[in-house]
C-alpha cells in the first residue's frame, strides 16, 4: 500500500499538476495520506478480526 501512494507521488511528480506543488507540501500531504491509509488499515483488519471471531 505504501509502495502505492510512493508510485503515486512520483507519477504525480513528474506528470502531474504536483509538480507545480513545493516539494514540501508535496511530501507532507504524501505523509498524511500514507498515515491516513495505514490507519484506515489497521481498522478494517481490527474490524475483521472482531467480526470473525463472533
Amino acid at each position: 500500500m505504501l509502495f502505492l501512494v510512493a508510485a503515486l507521488m512520483l507519477l504525480g511528480v513528474v506528470l502531474g499538476t504536483v509538480a507545480h506543488a513545493p516539494l514540501t507540501f508535496t511530501a507532507v500531504a504524501a505523509v498524511v495520506i500514507a498515515a491516513w491509509l495505514g490507519i484506515f488499515a489497521l481498522r478494517e483488519r481490527h474490524a475483521r478480526r472482531r467480526t470473525s471471531a463472533h
